[in-house]
């Protein structure tokens, strides 16, 4: 089965070589949509015999990028990346031995490894960390609605067994930097008035309160990394909140 391996990137000079190494053994084909990189993206890319794709960013959702990649694939089987990410060998081995096999199924949730203030969080809803990146072509898609959706699979899907290592966050100040994007986007999908969205939701909403993931998805267990990564989630839930009402004024 031939397996194209997709990325949408932008600026992407400094981990773009380590994620492509990582695929290059069991990609029949590289397909690259760049979002006019001012970065050396594309040499990198050319390296790696990508087929690239130039389209400006949409500011807002970077997955129509990612959507538009995947279109452009002509594999049997799609692989979507993001540029900070790692494929072990490990789990590239698992991946042909999978799509080789015959598979009932239409596509495969990959455990995620995310990288925090220097290790990788074991805990606290952070690992495995499930994601839905390999897919049969006609499929699988994303949606392209918004920033933190899933691809949504026609059929049966699976689960692999191998970590995808992901180094998000390798400074906190690049933690910041994404934490700031993301609640942009979530400021427009907030419900509920001050109260809520000030104090009960940023300790007990089901995903990111604090009291959540610190207790109940035992992120003390990741130490002082475990406390920091709980509270910063749920502070998530009120800046997008004021970012929100600073939107109405």
């Amino acid at each position: 089965m031939s397996l194209s391996v997709t990325l949408a990137v932008y600026n992407e000079e400094k981990v773009l070589a380590r994620c492509l190494e990582s695929i290059k053994e069991i990609a029949n084909e590289i397909v690259i949509v760049d979002g006019k990189s001012s970065d050396s993206t594309i040499t990198i890319a050319k390296k790696y015999k990508a087929k690239i794709f130039s389209v400006p960013n949409d500011p807002i959702n970077f997955h129509k990028q990612k959507k538009l990649a995947n279109d452009k694939a002509v594999g049997e089987w799609t692989l979507q990346l993001d540029a900070d990410e790692v494929v072990t060998p490990q789990l590239a081995k698992e991946i042909l031995e999978k799509i080789n096999s015959d598979p009932r199924e239409n596509g495969f949730w990959i455990p995620r490894a995310n990288f925090f203030l220097g290790k990788f969080l074991k805990k606290g809803g952070a690992y495995p960390d499930y994601t839905l990146r390999l897919y049969r072509r006609g499929k699988g898609n994303l949606p392209a609605v918004h920033v933190h959706e899933q691809a949504k699979v026609e059929g049966k899907t699976g689960y692999l067994k191998n970590d995808l290592l992901h180094y998000n966050n390798p400074t906190f100040a690049r933690y910041l930097e994404r934490m700031n994007r993301y609640t942009d986007s979530q400021a427009k999908m907030v419900t509920g008035g001050l109260i809520s969205n000030v104090i009960i939701k940023p300790l007990f909403d089901n995903k990111q309160g604090f009291l959540t993931i610190y207790f109940r998805h035992l992120g003390f267990l990741d130490g002082f990394t475990g406390f920091v990564w709980a509270l910063f989630s749920a502070l998530h839930i009120p800046i997008a909140y004021f970012k929100s009402l600073e939107s109405k004024l």
